[in-house]
């Protein structure tokens, strides 16, 4: 699928909310079906489920004694006792599904019942590191940044004839996960086994997200271990591109998300990703810098469609806390609107404020912010039913309404062809500005002239009849409000019998 509407979930704690609601544990294999249908009703075509591989004691241990997580656990969970504490999912201890959520076979059957209702199934995959409690890091050592002297931000490897020091996974601007282990992709044998892992994956779901995806690029990787001697058989070339390109000959329609930043999301695509984070535009929506938005998007081209546009995800602040309502609803429409991956947030589309951490099984009860819900309950059945993500989309350049009106600047205009006519379509118009805006746009369209258009916003009030001639000469004239959104559905009128 060219556009997929992705919807995040966060495994333990969902499943966790179920059984409080349904009145008895409810596992993977037990989700009721009206659940999952609900989600397909909103137009969801893939279910990202965060946080199914188990958590060992070692890294639990970790979690539950790091200074600075016991103090988010109070923010996210005020109520927490250490029996809410399992660990971090990114400290995976094995690639079978977590016991208490059902196992390999809950998995398997839950993967039916959405593949049933057309969904498919992302799951995680930890490239960079795994966790203190997988078995090579006492059996496979070698497969680990190490060495025989201390270092940095390593450990010493108890029981051992020969002292080693591992070290623990980490990224080049913070200091190391000290419930992980750090993969050293520099090594021939330790690209052939997370090859094997990532395989493995392609007989359990139809896609994974790839945690912190550019760690693992060459340059990125030789420069944040350059302290640590290698001796061992040095791996030639991108790890991504060998293990995407085995991946898809085992599965073609595999797909590949990569969580990405520091602008590398282009290269990773280039390497076969299907999709990466759009951090950019999440950076300037809810950074409100709508004046950076459209020169992104225009400036990627065709990229747009190999990105994962999103306002909130597990790693980032719930959107209900940095956008006002109105902001909401005109960031939801863009995102909802753009060519490429759309992303969804479990809790999102209820206002959820609480940062949920990923260590805890639950998550503090909340009241739903009525005002969000409606925007996405209104929203996302009309997106659901429009033209939006089923043909080729594109990115329209505006042109200024009238000389020296620099307002043009802060729209973001796609346009979405039927899927079954040549004339209709339909086209997604934002101004995330905190004033008006007016701007023409000229129409890709060889039908636009010697027609009467008529122009009805999906989502909202407003209904047009406009000249095709005018429109061919000039441009389409848009005015939007601060913050406004439109998706129009855009058709001509049957000509009149002469």
């Amino acid at each position: 699928m060219a556009h997929p509407l992705l919807y995040e979930i966060n495994a333990r704690q969902w499943l966790a909310e179920l059984s409080q609601k349904y009145g008895g544990r409810i596992q993977l294999q037990d989700v009721p079906v009206e659940v999952l249908q609900s989600l397909q009703q909103i137009g969801v075509t893939h279910l990202w489920l965060m946080g199914v591989w188990p958590t060992g004691p070692k890294s639990r241990t970790q979690a539950l004694t790091h200074p600075d997580l016991r103090r988010e656990y109070h923010a996210a969970l005020p109520d927490w006792t250490e029996n809410d504490i399992l660990g971090s999912p990114y400290a995976v201890q094995e690639l079978h599904v977590a016991a208490l959520l059902g196992g390999d076979e809950g998995l398997a059957t839950f993967r039916q019942k959405l593949a049933a209702l057309g969904i498919k199934l992302i799951l995680d995959f930890v490239p960079n590191h795994l966790g203190l409690d997988h078995e090579w890091v006492t059996q496979r050592p070698h497969l680990f940044v190490h060495n025989i002297s201390a270092f940095d931000g390593a450990f010493p490897l108890d029981n051992r004839e020969r002292q080693l020091f591992i070290a623990h996974g980490k990224d080049p601007y913070f200091p190391g996960w000290t419930d992980t282990v750090q993969l050293d992709y520099r090594s021939v044998e330790t690209r052939n086994a997370m090859n094997d892992l990532l395989l493995s994956l392609t007989q359990k779901c139809d896609g994974v997200r790839c945690d912190m995806a550019m760690l693992l690029l060459s340059d990125v990787f030789e420069n944040t271990w350059k302290h640590v001697p290698f001796l061992g058989k040095r791996a030639a070339g991108e790890f991504w591109s060998d293990a995407i390109s085995r991946a898809k000959r085992e599965r073609p329609d595999f797909l590949f998300l990569a969580e990405a930043y520091w602008g590398l999301e282009g290269r990773l695509c280039e390497l076969g990703f299907d999709y990466a984070y759009d951090k950019s535009l999440y950076d300037f929506v809810v950074h409100d810098q709508p004046q950076n938005i459209q020169p992104h998007l225009l400036g990627m081209a065709s990229d747009n469609t190999r990105r994962a546009h999103f306002l909130e995800n597990h790693d980032e602040p719930r959107a209900a806390t940095a956008l006002s309502h109105e902001r909401h609803r005109a960031a939801a429409v863009l995102i909802l609107g753009l060519p490429g991956m759309r992303f969804l947030h479990d809790g999102q589309l209820e206002g959820v404020r609480r940062f949920a951490r990923v260590q805890l099984t639950r998550r503090a009860d909340e009241p739903t912010d009525v005002g969000i819900q409606s925007i996405y309950a209104s929203l996302l059945p009309i997106f659901a039913t429009s033209f939006v993500g089923k043909s080729k989309a594109r990115i329209l350049p505006p042109n200024p309404a009238w000389e020296g009106n620099p307002t043009a600047g802060f729209f973001t205009i796609v346009q979405w062809p039927s899927p079954d006519s040549e004339t209709e379509f339909d086209l997604v118009v934002v101004n995330l500005a905190p004033h008006h805006a007016q701007c023409r746009v000229r129409i890709p369209s060889p039908h636009m002239g010697s027609k009467t258009w008529s122009l009805v916003d999906r989502i909202g009030t407003e209904k047009w009849i406009r000249d095709g001639d005018e429109i061919a000469a000039n441009g389409l004239y848009l005015d939007l409000p601060p913050r406004g959104a439109q998706l129009f559905h855009i058709a001509p009128l049957p000509e009149k019998l002469s």
